[in-house]
């Protein structure tokens, strides 16, 4: 498994929602705190991005902006100018907004998306992130994360058959291709020396026992066999872990089982039997003591909770 795409896909609950807005001059949009992440793409003029905390960031043609924390925001042409609220719908979808129609050329175009996410069992590759991802176009293109942008913006422009499908794809895929830039940025700009998970992805070594563990979290994995992996010793691949990764191997394996727990429980009907097995315990007594004990409750009542 992909640890990136994994940790995702963990987090995630919901479809994924974006629309396209024409904004004239002067204007504002101030989103609500949400349980979820959101981006901004401007497409066309400038703006600013004003996060609660931290200081406005000046956005170009082509900038990408990805706010991971779910904390409210104001983007606008101006910092003086009055925003308008925008609160989600309970399905993260965004409420129609009026603009009104107009012949000229709107001073900006936005393309905005929101994602639904469990932030009761966050992944730490996320959680770390800054408060604002920032992206400038000016940086040189990603081709990949521009070329989803331009195919989202053509669904969304002129729906199709089968848009709906593919705009929750796009969106999915868009999200995983800023993350991968901003890493690979973080690992860059730390001038060969990346820090946290930068590091971890960084680290040929670490990477290769975080997919072990990610692709069968059931195996009964000890240390000694992550490090042969990693092609380290046990002692040198259990110190280099912890200090990228921020807690020991076998601590970070029970950590993924528990929320592969959660994630299955939630999707799904999967007995609890063979969600146990998923994740590598030998009963459903055995994992159930240990679901409440992460959890504050028993794996049936989480299912019903979530459902």
């Amino acid at each position: 498994m992909d640890v990136l795409s994994d940790a995702v896909a963990a987090m995630r609950t919901g479809r994924p929602h974006s629309g396209l807005r024409d904004k004239y001059a002067p204007w504002g949009l101030r989103f609500q705190a949400a349980d979820g992440a959101g981006f901004h793409v401007l497409l066309r003029g400038t703006a600013w991005l004003v996060p609660s905390r931290g200081e406005p960031v000046r956005l170009g043609p082509g900038d990408v902006v990805f706010l991971a924390h779910g904390r409210g925001h104001v983007i606008a042409s101006s910092l003086d100018a009055e925003p308008e609220e925008v609160g989600l719908e309970s399905d993260g979808g965004w409420p129609a907004m009026h603009t009104p129609s107009r012949d000229s050329t709107p001073d900006a175009v936005l393309l905005c998306g929101a994602y639904l996410l469990d932030r009761s069992r966050a992944h730490p590759l996320l959680t770390e992130l800054p408060e604002v991802v920032h992206l400038p176009a000016r940086d040189g293109a990603d081709g990949p994360l521009h070329t989803a942008i331009e195919l989202l913006r053509a669904e969304l422009s002129a729906p199709q058959p089968g848009s709906d499908t593919i705009v929750s794809m796009l969106l999915d895929t868009l999200l995983l291709y800023i993350l991968r830039a901003w890493w690979q940025r973080a690992g860059r700009e730390s001038a060969g020396h990346p820090t946290g998970w930068a590091a971890a992805l960084a680290d040929p070594g670490i990477t290769a026992a975080l997919r072990a563990l990610h692709a069968d979290p059931a195996h009964p994995w000890t240390v000694g066999e992550l490090g042969l992996r990693a092609g380290l010793s046990r002692a040198a691949f259990s110190r280099r872990f912890t200090a990228l990764v921020g807690q020991p191997p076998l601590t970070y394996l029970t950590w993924w089982r528990m929320t592969t727990a959660g994630r299955l429980l939630r999707e799904d009907d999967t007995p609890l039997r063979l969600v146990a097995q998923r994740t590598g315990y030998t009963s459903e007594f055995a994992f159930a003591k240990a679901f409440k004990r992460e959890f504050g409750v028993a794996p049936g009542q989480y299912r019903r909770r979530a459902s």
